[in-house]
């Protein structure tokens, strides 16, 4: 009996292990899907211009672009629109405004001052047209070629000055405006009194060209056939008003002639 017992409790407890062991070693439940918002988009890099390549085309800037290559403040401009956050505005001179000016008021410049002469021309950041109404609330505005070399400018209904101490230039028109880089076209060089001490004499007149002889009468030609003419008709009236006095006294000594005759021959007569 004890043996038939101890029997039936081995298989009473081979029975409870596998459900107890299946109570105690469940399955890990799967884990819960998470849902992730979508990434935001990537935002776009600014757009790389080359400055050189725009102001060689446009303009003529031509005059302008040789002094930034002769300073390499070109580089300086470059690196500003393309490595920095804030941008750059440039205030370029056309070919005309240079020459407007002696010759002689660049060619004497250092190369220090031809480098912040062009400094001088641009802001360390991006403006639009739209905001120099704002901006010319904060005069003056500080340029890349820092220091006092400073600018003031106004907005007149939208008409943009750019006041330096020896020319006060409008912008004329924009010739790229699309962030980071800013580049206006101005009719006059600024001139900063910090490298002209006085006005800079302005260019000579140009010579007028000699016209053509084909377009023009020679002036000392013109009055002496007026002369002549005048004169033969002088001479004509003249000799036309003094036929008729000789055909008189030729018709006198005619007339003397015959009763000179006539007497004559009565004197025969008797």
């Amino acid at each position: 009996m004890e043996f038939r017992a101890a029997i039936f409790m081995a298989i009473l407890l081979c029975s409870s292990i596998p459900s107890s062991f299946a109570q105690n070693h469940k399955s890990p439940p799967a884990p819960a899907t998470v849902s992730l918002p979508p990434s935001p988009a990537p935002a776009p890099s600014p757009r790389h211009v080359d400055l050189g390549d725009l102001l060689s085309v446009a303009g003529p800037f031509h005059t302008f672009l040789d002094y930034l290559e002769k300073t390499d403040v070109l580089k300086t401009f470059q690196n500003q629109a393309n490595n920095t956050k804030e941008g750059i505005t440039l205030f370029v001179p056309k070919d005309s405004a240079f020459a407007s000016l002696k010759k002689t008021t660049f060619a004497n410049l250092t190369s220090d001052q031809l480098k912040s002469l062009a400094l001088y021309h641009a802001l360390p950041k991006y403006y639009s047209l739209a905001e120099f109404n704002k901006l010319s609330t904060l005069n003056p505005v500080a340029t890349l070629a820092g220091g006092d070399y400073t600018l003031n400018l106004t907005d007149d209904m939208g008409t943009v000055h750019v006041k330096s101490m020896w020319s006060n230039p409008k912008i004329s028109s924009s010739v790229y405006s699309t962030r980071p880089v800013a580049v206006y076209e101005v009719d006059r060089v600024l001139l900063p009194m910090q490298i002209f001490k006085s006005d800079p004499p302005l260019a000579p007149a140009p010579a007028p060209a000699p016209e053509s002889s084909h377009g023009k009468k020679p002036a000392a030609d013109s009055p002496l056939p007026g002369k002549s003419t005048s004169a033969d008709a002088k001479a004509d009236k003249k000799s036309s008003s003094a036929t008729p006095a000789s055909g008189i006294v030729g018709g006198g000594y005619f007339v003397l002639a015959a009763s000179a005759l006539a007497a004559g021959l009565l004197m025969m007569m008797m």
